[in-house]
């Protein structure tokens, strides 16, 4: 089919997410034709180094054979299995042990979804199950990070901390709230390291303390906000986060649906501070985007809450059509295996360092305010002063105009609204591969530093 003619149906047809329709029709799509390692080709030719990881979930790369013939292997074999009525399949078992033997100590069970907001909805649902059970029925307010990501259903949506997923849907609903993020960066009072993990820990504290304890379920976190702009807190925050959900009597979330999966280094981000959550959402590098999946991952005295509440005979009303597909858990096994024993894992280990070097030296670029980075997971912020870090005006299109000159130059990042670049290359990427993600994006800022608007509104 030509080119044309698929530019043209998804016009007509395609309603895209996190887009502005209109200006999205206006433009027309850029249609992907193959990818193999990091690079994308386009129905135009074009290659395009993704240092994305598609949506930070291209862990493996693109192209892993043995990942397809698993997923094939599987179709041939069982193409569905339902989990309700006491069925089951082999992967999916198989899936669970493996994640429950690896994850960190404690969280035994788990529940699979279709990705990283069903995740979070079953977390909900899971944690207004088990304070019911409890016979705390008043603990419904849930507390989440300014700035962070938890999905965009109907509820997760609500605990994301980023207005464009509150805007015309009535969001956040009345029992979900938030505080600041550990932003050092733009930290209202300059502060850093401990000084900014102690005022995380007291704004916890004081939002608690003004929704009443006895009404407080439970506090969601990003071991690193993704979508807010890859904010990558101060060494001790999560940790100082856990114990102090403990000592409020909360239950401590953490969403692991971006970080999991060796994108900051180890298998799970908690791993760096020793965090046992009593939750824990994980997606994207589950099965590396290859399939659909999510897990919810719970702890063991959560799961016997629930078990062994009131009316326990009676089925808990929660689950998916889709819950452990087989083929996906299939997929994730096979994905699994390559992290751990086809070197995967630890050549992201080897990587994150020198993409942390290269991206150290872009600190000297006129449009860059700051670099931040954990493992293969980065971000680098622009701003039109570097003494104020004041940010451009919203009217000159920044991240258009980013992503535009990103093409151009044969890379694909993600370019946030506020200025931001956000970096996420799959953890099998070389280290001529990170230079050459590093030259691209140079070359991009370059490009965009060029253009009279942008260089006028520079102070």
């Amino acid at each position: 089919m030509k080119n044309e003619l698929l530019i043209a149906m998804d016009r007509d047809h395609l309603v895209h997410p996190v887009t502005a329709w209109r200006a999205h029709e206006a433009k027309g799509a850029t249609v992907l034709e193959s990818g193999k390692g990091l690079f994308l080709t386009d129905r135009d030719g074009r290659q395009l180094l993704d240092a994305f990881a598609g949506l930070w979930c291209v862990n493996i790369g693109y192209g892993q054979e043995s990942v397809v013939e698993a997923a094939a292997a599987q179709m041939r074999r069982l193409p569905y299995a339902t989990g309700y009525f006491g069925y089951t399949s082999e992967p999916t078992i198989r899936l669970a042990d493996q994640l429950a033997g690896l994850s960190p100590d404690g969280l035994s069970r788990v529940f699979f979804t279709l990705g990283g907001s069903d995740a979070v909805d079953s977390a909900i649902r899971f944690i207004t199950h088990y304070w019911n059970a409890r016979g705390e029925p008043k603990r419904k307010h849930m507390i989440a990070l300014d700035k962070g990501y938890h999905g965009s259903s109907s509820t997760s949506a609500g605990l994301t901390g980023l207005p464009a997923f509150h805007r015309q849907f009535d969001l956040p609903l009345r029992w979900q709230h938030h505080i600041p993020a550990p932003y050092a960066y733009r930290d209202p009072q300059g502060r850093s390291g401990d000084a900014l993990v102690a005022a995380s820990v007291a704004q916890l504290r004081a939002k608690v303390e003004e929704l009443g304890v006895e009404n407080v379920a439970a506090f969601f976190a990003e071991p690193v906000q993704g979508s807010g702009g890859v904010i990558v807190p101060p060494v001790g925050w999560l940790k100082a986060m856990e114990r102090t959900c403990r000592e409020l009597g909360i239950l401590f979330v953490v969403d692991e649906v971006i970080t999991g999966f060796g994108r900051t280094g180890p298998l799970f981000a908690c791993e760096h501070e020793g965090v046992t959550p009593d939750l824990m959402s994980v997606a994207k590098g589950l099965t590396a985007g290859y399939a659909p999946m999510g897990a919810l991952l719970m702890a063991e005295h959560v799961h016997a809450v629930i078990a062994d509440g009131p009316d326990n005979h009676l089925p808990i009303g929660h689950g998916l059509t889709y819950s452990g597909h087989p083929v996906s858990a299939a997929v994730a096994l096979e994905v699994l295996r390559l992290y751990l024993d086809g070197g995967i894992l630890a050549n992201g280990q080897v990587q994150g360092p020198r993409l942390a070097a290269r991206l150290d030296g872009l600190t000297r670029h006129p449009l860059v305010g700051e670099v931040r980075y954990k493992g293969m997971l980065a971000a680098i912020e622009l701003v039109a002063d570097k003494g104020t870090k004041a940010r451009f005006d919203a009217s000159l299109g920044l991240a258009d105009r980013l992503s535009a000159a990103g093409y151009e130059r044969g890379i694909i990042f993600r370019a946030f609204a506020d200025g931001t670049i956000g970096l996420a290359p799959a953890l099998t990427a070389t280290e001529e591969e990170v230079h050459a993600i590093v030259d691209r994006l140079t070359a991009a800022l370059d490009d965009v530093l060029d253009q009279p608007e942008i260089r006028a509104a520079l102070r």
